[in-house]
């Protein structure tokens, strides 16, 4: 019998496989260790392959592909609902067999090779700049529990910074002063590699004609830019800009029934660091439209009969919009001038 769909649980080193025919019969249902799957799936005619979009799901899709198959990646809350009994391997092979084959099942593109190694570089400068935070809140804690303080920002850092390389201040311990030297060292460290990345995201960002153009949106600066077109490689994925503001997760979730309409927070789905990227540069441009309203109509207004946090969902949801279309249509930013 010909296996012409396969369920595939993947994992580190255990791989679950559940395959059937054109009749839906299952033919196959076996368990392959890791150095055993090019060498089964190289043996097969060409099928449709169905995985969860999960840890190294893309490289496996990249590789079955090189051999014939057709790879279908699916989030893996939506195959959820295809386990009939509880959860182990072999049921969430099944699952995924059965998930595959629904005509309307949602479907993740496979990345390649390049375009993770982009979005690597803004997951470790994410990871070093959260780790450079709480190298800096240790500092000022450790200092404040021997009655040094200093303002809030980079001129108050740079204080403390000095207070720990003056050995004449004798208000710090020797100890404390040898455990604070090594947190400074560290955070001088932690800032050279963020340094470094950014530097690599930038030239990235002026190679790309697209990121350039994304650049010049309010409140999307070169980070912006250059994660919204390393994450989509193509944007005729999403029907239209509303459909790629509900993928980041900036629009209400429902609760609807009986006909009532029953909206609540922002769902918070997909890519969350595009949409902390997007709110932030929302924040920004409110802020400047709280110094210059004459320049911002739109928000003023909107600012006057709606909270503050509210109005800048709102904006982000715009912004992600305005990014889709410039994707998808190849054109230009053109801001919208203030009338007087």
């Amino acid at each position: 019998m010909q296996i012409t769909t396969i369920g595939l649980d993947i994992a580190k080193n255990v791989f679950q496989v559940h395959g059937i025919d054109a009749a839906e019969k299952v033919v196959v249902r076996k368990q392959l260790r890791r150095g055993q799957m090019m060498k089964f799936f190289a043996a097969l005619p060409p099928c449709l392959i169905g995985m969860e979009a999960c840890a190294s799901a893309h490289y496996w899709a990249r590789e079955l592909t090189k051999l014939g198959h057709e790879v279908r990646l699916m989030p893996a809350k939506d195959v959820k609902a295809y386990v009939k009994r509880n959860k182990n391997d072999a049921a969430d092979a099944e699952a995924i067999c059965e998930a595959v084959g629904r005509p309307r099942m949602r479907l993740v593109r496979a990345k390649s090779a390049e375009q993770q190694g982009r979005l690597m570089q803004h997951r470790a400068r994410d990871l070093l700049l959260r780790q450079q935070t709480q190298v800096i809140n240790a500092l000022r804690a450790h200092m404040a529990e021997l009655g040094i303080v200093a303002a809030q920002g980079r001129e108050g850092l740079k204080q403390l910074l000095k207070n720990i390389a003056d050995e004449k201040d004798a208000r710090l311990p020797i100890d404390a002063r040898a455990s604070l030297i090594v947190l400074a060292a560290q955070l001088q460290a932690l800032h050279t590699m963020i340094g470094s990345i950014e530097r690599r995201i930038v030239v990235q960002h002026r190679a790309n004609e697209a990121s350039k153009r994304l650049e010049c949106i309010h409140g999307i600066g070169v980070i912006g830019a250059s994660a919204i077109t390393a994450t989509v490689n193509d944007p005729g994925a999403f029907r239209s800009g509303r459909d790629f503001a509900a993928w980041i997760g900036l629009v209400p979730r429902q609760d609807s029934t009986g006909g009532k309409q029953k909206l609540g927070p922002i769902s918070k789905r997909g890519d969350r660091y595009l949409r902390r990227i997007l709110v932030v540069g929302a924040i920004s441009v409110l802020r400047r439209a709280k110094l210059n309203p004459e320049k911002y109509p739109w928000l003023t207004q909107l600012l006057a009969r709606r909270p503050f946090k509210v109005v800048a969902i709102a904006l982000a949801n715009k912004m992600a919009r305005i990014a889709w279309a410039l994707l998808a249509n190849g054109s230009h930013y053109r801001p919208r001038l203030a009338t007087t």
